[in-house]
């Protein structure tokens, strides 16, 4: 009965891509879902090695591919939802792209993002045959706040995850960030064989904490932690004095990522432990770093009329802080700033105020857009009214910032900068990205 459904499915995916409305990331899916909900479990016994789960706040779309890289460079064929199409629509749609129009799928490895909330739907939905030759690995990321209105504060989100966790087989292998408290405590008395990634480089050490700090509380007696260093929001080097509760060792702790920033430096990590975990040798792991690209919004780099444009997925508090501190470390002196309020991205804004804007130099011209774009050049105008510029700058005047109603008339502004030499560096939440990159490239992801 489920050959009607993936021969349909097809049609759906063709369709999108031929009229450009869409790359049939989730539609297929959909549709799929509607008329067999067990789908996805008649699809993941087919996977001839077993599946991996990445699930997280922020990194997921990274970690996957590196993960989905690594495999395919020791000759795997590896089925993996790279649209970001990350609930349980997309994880059907992925299958129904990758498999034959005769339902033969001819792959060894299934890779996908997870989203957070939808994770323990995701993981009920698939079925595996727990044998010496099919494994289950879970990688856990981050947990920031993220969507207020829709998913609540971190705590309803771990209290999930600890409860899908017990549901699954004791042969599953479970990826945990041992700086991350409340990923930390996940492994706490759990069945599964647990490994940890952290960091151990004091160089990298914030000299205090951000504004954007969700987990700073012993989830064993309710003290408040301390650190001996924070790398960015509550993740670092984590302790309770009241308990002893502390962050637990990590087995893989350095690893050179093939893109920037601290919490790169994470996903690569968590890349690197799960490839480990599955008996892949340093060296592959090495090589298939070497020609890593990143995913669409993820550091993508695009050129427009000369003009180098580099996108930044920023969509939470944590996030947005770590994007601003990596550009501003390569030198960014045009910046795009786009906030949105729509579905994908939460209908409340007031995070922004948790973003740490007061970082931008006084040189800087911001450009903002997106539907809440007043909201954002009021956040920034706050930030900007207690900046302090240098002594010998007292003459210069603040600079302005630009608002852009009109999302394409901020990227012709930008592009055709006089200054083709400087990249441009856009800052966006998830649907306003999505929406930059139709702008720029003529089709839509998803």
């Amino acid at each position: 009965m489920n050959l009607p459904l993936i021969l349909l499915g097809k049609l759906v995916f063709y369709i999108s891509r031929i009229l450009k409305i869409g790359s049939g990331g989730t539609w297929p899916g959909e549709i799929a879902l509607k008329l067999n909900p067990n789908i996805i479990r008649f699809f993941s016994v087919k996977l001839k090695k077993g599946v991996i789960i990445v699930a997280g706040t922020n990194g997921k779309t990274t970690t996957s591919l590196m993960i989905r890289n690594i495999l395919q460079h020791q000759g795997y064929e590896v089925l993996h939802n790279d649209s970001g199409a990350n609930l349980l629509n997309g994880i059907a749609s992925a299958f129904i792209q990758q498999i034959s129009w005769w339902g033969k799928l001819d792959r060894d490895w299934g890779v996908f993002e997870v989203d957070e909330n939808s994770f323990p739907a995701v993981i009920s939905n698939f079925s595996l045959d727990f044998s010496r030759d099919k494994q289950l690995v879970i990688v856990f990321l981050n947990l920031f706040r993220d969507q207020l209105d829709r998913y609540g504060e971190v705590d309803v989100i771990a209290e999930k995850w600890t409860n899908a966790i017990k549901m699954l087989p004791k042969e599953a292998k479970i990826i945990l960030n041992s700086d991350d408290p409340q990923i930390a405590y996940l492994g706490k008395n759990i069945k599964q064989k647990v490994v940890y990634f952290g960091l151990n480089n004091t160089k990298l050490f914030l000299d205090g904490p951000e504004h954007a700090t969700d987990s700073i509380f012993c989830l064993n007696c309710g003290n408040r932690l301390t650190y001996d260093g924070i790398y960015y929001s509550h993740i670092g080097i984590w302790k309770c004095e009241k308990c002893g509760e502390k962050r637990p060792n990590p087995q893989v702790s350095e690893w050179p990522s093939p893109l920037s920033g601290v919490y790169n430096r994470y996903n690569t990590l968590a890349c690197v432990a799960t490839a480990l975990c599955l008996g892949i040798d340093s060296e592959k792991i090495k090589e298939a770093f070497t020609d890593f690209l990143p995913a669409f919004g993820r550091q993508e780099e695009i050129e427009i009329h000369g003009k180098k444009i580099k996108i930044f997925l920023s969509k939470n508090p944590a996030g947005f802080n770590e994007s601003l501190r990596t550009i501003l470390s390569q030198g960014a002196e045009e910046i795009l700033f786009v906030l949105n309020d729509r579905i994908p991205d939460g209908r409340d804004v007031s995070w922004i105020w948790d973003v740490d804007f007061e970082m931008l130099p006084f040189y800087i011209t911001p450009v903002v857009s997106g539907d809440r774009v007043y909201d954002l050049a009021l956040r920034i105008k706050y930030s900007r009214q207690i900046h302090k510029l240098p002594e010998n700058a007292v003459n210069l005047p603040q600079r302005p910032i630009l608002i852009y109603e009109d999302l394409k008339k901020a990227l012709d502004f930008c592009i055709l900068s006089p200054k083709k030499e400087k990249t441009l560096f856009i800052l966006a939440t998830y649907s306003a990205m999505l929406e930059v990159r139709k702008i720029l490239k003529g089709r839509k992801i998803l």
